[in-house]
């Protein structure tokens, strides 16, 4: 009888051994570097659904140098995006401190298509996602496109980070 009891108990006894090591093994080591980011290219679009921050480097007159992006589900296309950029005090004519987004994200690269007034593109964005930052992070142009802008307005270069919590 003792036989009988101690056989299954030998057995867990392995089998619970076997069952920590594994588990240990699925643990990175203290000094392991992080475990490497999906390929941007593989990244769609409810990945990027949030709100997003943004930062422009030497924005056009009346432009400030901060805005906030929500991106969403687009209503009409389940794989585009929809949302709004909001920005403060803004002065540039063609430009308001809210606009509708409108875009895509294919192969690891962000396109938008902005409008103040729901009618005409004011401004796009082309952005590519940072391979290091696991789609929390797009790196990009904007352009000043709309009926206001000059003909030669210059690209502006702009960061997005996604906040946390989405």
């Amino acid at each position: 009888m003792r036989h009988r009891i101690l056989k299954p108990f030998a057995l867990f006894l392995i089998a619970a051994g076997l069952g920590i090591q594994g588990a240990g093994a699925q643990n990175n080591p203290p000094n392991a570097p992080p475990a490497a980011c999906p390929p941007t290219t593989t990244i769609k679009a409810p990945q990027l659904y949030g709100i997003w921050q943004v930062t422009f480097t030497n924005p056009p007159a009346g432009l400030p140098a901060r805005a906030v992006l929500l991106l969403e589900k687009h209503e009409e296309f389940a794989d585009s995006l929809s949302g709004l950029v909001s920005r403060d005090s803004v002065t540039a004519s063609g430009h308001a401190a809210k606009a509708a987004l409108a875009g895509d994200v294919e192969d690891g690269m962000l396109i938008l298509d902005e409008s103040s007034n729901n009618t005409s593109i004011s401004g796009t964005w082309n952005g590519e996602l940072v391979q290091s930052a696991c789609g929390r992070e797009v790196k990009g142009m904007w352009k000043d496109t709309s009926a206001s802008a000059a003909p030669d307005a210059p690209d502006v270069p702009f960061t997005m980070v996604k906040r946390p919590g989405w």
